[in-house]
């Protein structure tokens, strides 16, 4: 029945409820971010059901990029981005500072929307993902951002939003062909000498160091004070050698719509677009399954989509699943099939999420 459906899942919108109802719920997993936990907010749907207006809100036709005029519209993503700076701003000075990188997933290829060429123009440029001997996903020669406030990080995924691949359907106009995966990571600058005595055991501070580097953005190496003679004095290494840095990652991810080839009526082209969205996402419902099932594999190498949010779904990131889905009869099909990848979502247990601990710089919480 519709109520033993429901009770599955932690919260069910109507249609009338507003985008601000829908961010209320979403906004404490942001303080999350810096208590040292990743996390991961993505939306499932068929094609049309709303995943792009509730991850992004309204999007001005044309060049596809979202409207910030009407603030009370605004999707998670342009939200969470303003709720972290806002966290961020109650912090002591310097000690955090956010990058931000944009992909889409394309026909199983990933695509960097943030890359330039050699005259500055950004275009979507291939990159592969890999896995790290420490078993975690990573995209070499992936672009980052630094950036210093939520209207800086609207206009770079604004940028990237331009060039994803989308292609009208019968379900959809402006149906997106891509999943989009944007990601924020936020870097805390840890000083003093007791960063590997801090932690909860002895494992995880082993781990952290690591992890941890003392590099720094350009914006902020440029901003650092040098002595007259332009070399650094042993008080500003002695300081140097003992920052250390702990990185906690926010990533956002538009799906691309499951769709029936009959309904949506696509050829050529996009019939070819429309196979690999759908292997890809029923990929990552094979992952959830696994999870859920306690396999001893998980198939994260069957879809480079998977295999990106490798980290997100089978990592240490809290995950929230967004579950579009159509109100007509017509669509019940497909609705049935979102709550069932819903309800394999919410069968996943985990246990206890890691924490990437770091030493206190504020009382402020």
């Amino acid at each position: 029945s519709s109520v033993n459906c429901c009770a599955l899942f932690l919260r069910v919108y109507n249609d009338a409820e507003s985008q601000d109802a829908v961010f209320a719920d979403v906004a404490p997993l942001l303080t999350s971010l810096l208590d040292g936990y990743n996390v991961c907010i993505m939306a499932y749907g068929q094609t049309g059901s709303g995943k792009t207006y509730t991850m992004l809100g309204p999007q001005l036709q044309g060049n596809f990029a979202f409207s910030v005029e009407d603030e009370s519209e605004l999707g998670i993503i342009p939200r969470a981005t303003q709720e972290v700076f806002r966290l961020i701003s109650e912090k002591p000075p310097g000690s955090y500072w956010v990058e931000v990188s944009v992909v889409e997933v394309y026909n199983n290829e990933i695509f960097d929307l943030l890359a330039k060429d050699s005259y500055g123009k950004v275009l979507g440029i291939k990159r592969d993902v890999v896995t790290t001997r420490e078993g975690k996903s990573d995209v070499p020669l992936l672009t980052h951002e630094t950036v210093e406030n939520a209207s800086e990080f609207l206009h770079l995924v604004n940028k990237g939003l331009q060039l994803r691949v989308r292609h009208p359907t019968l379900v959809h106009a402006h149906s997106s062909r891509s999943h989009l995966v944007v990601t924020l990571t936020i870097t805390t600058v840890v000083f003093g000498d007791s960063f590997g005595t801090l932690w909860e055991n002895e494992e995880t501070s082993q781990r952290l160091n690591k992890e941890v580097s003392c590099t720094f953005p350009q914006k902020m190496r440029d901003n650092k004070s040098t002595s007259s003679s332009g070399a650094s004095s042993p008080v500003q290494l002695e300081a140097a050698e003992k920052m250390k840095q702990v990185k906690t990652r926010l990533q956002l991810v538009d799906l691309a719509g499951s769709e029936c080839v009959g309904m949506s009526g696509v050829t050529g082209a996009a019939l070819r677009e429309t196979s690999f969205i759908n292997r890809s996402l029923s990929a990552l419902a094979d992952v959830l399954g696994a999870i859920a099932e306690q396999r001893s594999h998980v198939p994260y190498r069957n879809s480079k989509l998977t295999h990106l949010l490798q980290d997100s779904v089978g990592g240490d990131a809290k995950l929230l699943v967004m579950l579009c889905i159509s109100p007509g009869q017509k669509y019940l099909t497909e609705s049935m099939q979102s709550l069932g990848f819903g309800t394999r979502a919410r069968q996943v247990q985990r246990g206890q999420v890691k924490k990437k601990n770091y030493p206190v710089l504020s009382k402020a919480k």
